[in-house]
């Protein structure tokens, strides 16, 4: 069974379920600030790790596997949540590759009306510094209503090279300003703090789900 962390009412009209990046687990600063900034909102956000994430907490340092080979975990992990009495709408996604993973089977569970959308947080449009080597063939015909939040300091997909990208017209993308891969901005650049962007990022959120989920 998965293992969730959860915040916000289970009352809650709808739940986001979201899976870690790569290299930092469901509990980093990171992502517990972007749950309770989406739980403030009102919804109820749950979080859960891959295999080799959650094995780092027993002392297996295990690299990152390829993201496709771990997408019958997130299938699982949508089953678990609703095994576990989470009912009603729900939204998957995550950060980078969490929500790389999601994107992958999010239209399979779309079309058996088991999720309403997705939502990527620093999506991984192509490898650092590796432009050529895109992660968007999928997105190109993608039939779920997507969210996708984006820094414009992104080193995995900038506002000028995701501008020249083929992507469904389901997929919808808020770039917040001199945010890099974890959407943080440099204050005295831009005048905003992260705890700003999670604002716009969960107030874009609900005003989206809104729109998506009848």
């Amino acid at each position: 069974m998965t293992t969730f962390l959860f915040d916000g009412p289970d009352t809650a009209p709808v739940t986001i379920l979201l899976a870690h990046g790569a290299v930092a687990s469901m509990d980093s600063p990171s992502m517990t600030a972007t749950a309770k900034s989406l739980a403030a909102t009102g919804f109820q956000v749950a979080r859960f790790e891959f295999h080799y994430m959650a094995a780092r907490r027993y002392g297996h340092r295990k690299p990152p596997p390829r993201a496709e080979t771990v997408n019958p975990e997130y299938v699982k992990a949508i089953a678990d949540l609703r095994a576990k009495g989470v009912t009603g709408p729900l939204i998957i996604g995550g950060k980078s590759m969490g929500g790389r993973v999601a994107s992958m089977v999010a239209d399979e569970m779309f079309a058996k009306g088991e999720i309403s959308g997705l939502l990527c947080l620093g999506y991984p449009f192509h490898p650092p510094a590796k432009p050529e080597q895109l992660r968007t063939k999928h997105l190109a015909d993608l039939k779920t209503p997507t969210l996708i939040f984006q820094g414009t300091r992104d080193e995995f997909g900038t506002r000028e090279e995701v501008a020249t990208y083929a992507l469904s017209d389901q997929i919808e993308i808020v770039w917040l300003k001199d945010g890099d891969h974890d959407l943080k901005p440099r204050k005295s650049v831009s005048g905003f703090s992260t705890a700003d962007h999670l604002k716009t990022l969960a107030e874009a959120v609900k005003a989206w789900t809104g729109r998506v989920v009848s």
